[in-house]
């Protein structure tokens, strides 16, 4: 141990005290990372390798996940320091070996200054998502209980008696990918969707869904704001080591309102055994939450190139807007495997979401989409995100509301915690003019997936005609979130058919001003000039320049009208809506916009051509919207 403190750059490294100053000013850091940073500090410079931190900060003989444990107390360590990992100053890691610590120490007779206290209200640095019970283990793991699985090699960490409530909710943070290599991260992030999926069969766990935790990927915040965030009292996090044909998995379940570990993991397999381990976790995982579990899905032979073609489709599906690409993963995956329902369902969404974002929906893109999805549950009838390919290809492709319904009930049956199938039984359940279940619908899906969808319950509302309530339930999100363009433009919708001009115009300058300011200039001044009619005029030019692939969308175009109150051009453009199988045409009777086109002969026949039942207040419909 060097004697007195260790001074470089800005900071002083005092080891007798266990301090870390930054000009003066104490840095949070805990334990593990403070141990680390002394152990690399005193080495002057010289390589400190992996074996050599778990023997000194954890002995030999002590089971941890010191592999995580490493990477985490490093990132804190870079946190604290302001390191960049790509241009070290402090902390260079050498690739395979360890680490090594290259700041230039002064040497001079400078001293720390005054000790200086952190200022009132000010938060000190964010602790890393992950809690790895280092500082601890003697404590929690009981002594001795440590073996190895014939299943592939699995030691278990089982932690003292500790009063923990059941677990009811639980979120599964990304799975960091600890081989070094970037391009590994789609295979972590598969198995973190595949062991979210597996969760969610357990209908008494609720389990949010992958994208809204999947938002916490490699940031920062204690674990206790995320669990808030999310709305869960459970958390299971872990790490992904995949190197050849060789997979290294460590998991730990924390119950988060005490921040207490409940049970933990490792696990080594090859790749084709490390495909069943999300069905088998969901068991365990499940009776270490006191959660009932589910029945064990029948297992499937995959094939590892297929499998990882599917993941590798996933992962550009959630990460990325390039459907093209996902598209090609599956059908490779199909290639390999033609049995493969996932890969089938997942190329149905491909098709879908072509459907949906380009609005027109063309009879041969109709039919991949009902092909691909109704394949997948040839192959596998109980895969949920098949029987919802399937709902979204009745309700958006065929508008065909009955058997959208059936589809999309089984779904859920299948998975209560689908937040993707909760959220499209909403819209049918919408078109169907049920509006307290499709209200009771988005609201489960919100629990689900609170981070994906801010909008959604507000959206929904104002399509129940619930302008006040939606204006109290968006303006409560964009407080949270001030620069979510969803938030601001389904609000922008609920002024507007209030007759709230200004305040409509103020929320669509507000939303187009990320990413847009000469839209949000341009309505300003439209507005400024010309108030309501003035606007409306800009929102027509500004549909009338919205091409998808050269094509402007007739509904663009007929929602501009009905904000002018055109009535003849806006009945022309769903007219155009209609010949061209609009997806979205489908909501048709839940848009307020279009109430002053109600009693008409013309839209009641397009109505009836739809096959939509009749709005569920027709009798009552705002008239005064029109003046």
């Amino acid at each position: 141990m060097p004697a007195g403190p260790i001074q470089f750059d800005e900071f002083s490294l005092d080891c007798d005290r266990f301090e870390l100053l930054r000009s003066g000013r104490p840095i949070k850091l805990e334990k593990i990372p403070m141990e680390l940073l002394i152990l690399l500090a005193s080495k002057d410079g010289n390589l400190v390798t992996r074996d050599e931190i778990i023997e000194r900060l954890w002995g030999k003989d002590v089971f941890v996940d010191t592999e995580h444990g490493i990477n985490t107390a490093i990132r804190k360590i870079r946190l604290a320091l302001r390191d960049d990992p790509e241009k070290p100053r402090f902390v260079q890691t050498v690739t395979g070996k360890g680490y090594r610590f290259i700041a230039e120490k002064r040497n001079d007779a400078e001293t720390d200054g005054p000790r200086v206290e952190p200022e009132p209200g000010r938060s000190h640095l964010a602790g890393h998502t992950t809690r790895i019970a280092l500082a601890t283990v003697a404590a929690i793991v009981i002594a001795g209980l440590v073996f190895a699985s014939n299943l592939g090699g699995v030691r278990d960490k089982v932690f003292a008696k500790q009063r923990v409530a059941p677990i009811h909710s639980i979120a599964v943070l990304p799975l960091a990918n600890l081989s070094g290599d970037p391009s590994q991260d789609y295979y972590a992030d598969g198995m973190t969707d595949e062991l979210t999926t597996a969760l969610a069969r357990n209908r008494s766990l609720r389990v949010v869904s992958r994208t809204s935790a999947m938002q916490f990927k490699g940031v920062s915040r204690p674990l206790h704001e995320i669990a808030q965030s999310l709305g869960v009292d459970g958390i299971l996090e872990g790490s992904v080591n995949r190197s050849g044909n060789g997979v290294h998995i460590n998991l730990q379940l924390i119950y988060a309102p005490t921040d207490t570990h409940v049970w933990a993991h490792s696990y080594d397999r090859n790749l084709d055994s490390a495909m069943s381990l999300p069905e088998e976790l969901s068991q365990t995982i499940a009776s270490a939450a006191k959660a009932d579990s589910a029945p064990p899905k029948p297992p499937r032979t995959i094939s590892p190139d297929a499998h990882e073609a599917y993941l590798r489709g996933r992962y550009l599906w959630f990460a990325t807007d390039d459907i093209e690409g996902c598209r090609q993963y599956f059908e490779k995956a199909i290639q390999l495997q033609p049995d493969y329902a996932a890969a089938w369902s997942g190329l149905a969404d491909t098709y879908a979401a072509k459907a949906v974002m380009e609005e027109a929906t063309p009879p041969p893109l109709l039919e991949k989409i009902e092909q691909s999805a109704r394949h997948a549950l040839e192959l596998d009838d109980s895969l949920p995100e098949a029987h919802n390919s399937l709902a979204a290809f009745y309700f958006f492709g065929k508008w065909d509301l009955k058997n959208a319904d059936a589809e999309s009930a089984t779904a859920i049956q299948l998975n209560p915690s689908f937040a993707e199938g909760h959220y499209l039984r909403s819209y049918i359940l919408m078109a169907l003019q049920r509006p307290d279940e499709a209200l009771a619908e988005v609201k489960r899906s919100s629990e689900l997936d609170p981070l994906t969808r801010p909008w959604g319950v507000g959206y929904v509302l104002i399509r129940l005609h619930r302008l006040d309530d939606a204006i109290v339930e968006l303006k409560m999100k964009a407080a949270v979130q001030p620069r979510n363009q969803g938030i601001r433009f389904n609000l922008s919708d609920a002024y507007w058919i209030k007759g709230m001009w200004a305040e409509s115009t103020r929320e669509a300058e507000a939303a187009f001003l990320y990413n847009d300011k000469k839209a949000a200039r341009e309505l300003r001044r439209a507005f400024d000039s010309g108030g309501r009619n003035g606007a409306a005029s800009w929102w027509l030019r500004y549909a009338q320049s919205q091409k998808i692939n050269g094509y402007v969308p007739p509904l663009g175009l007929a929602l501009a009208y009905a904000q002018a109150q055109n009535k003849e051009q806006t009945l022309k453009y769903l007219e155009q809506c209609y010949a061209e199988h609009s997806s979205k045409l489908i909501f048709l009777q839940n848009n307020p916009i279009f109430d002053f086109l109600h009693s008409d002969q013309h839209y009641r026949a397009l109505v009836t051509k739809l096959g939509l039942p009749p709005a569920w207040d027709d009798a009552t419909t705002s008239a005064s919207i029109a003046k």
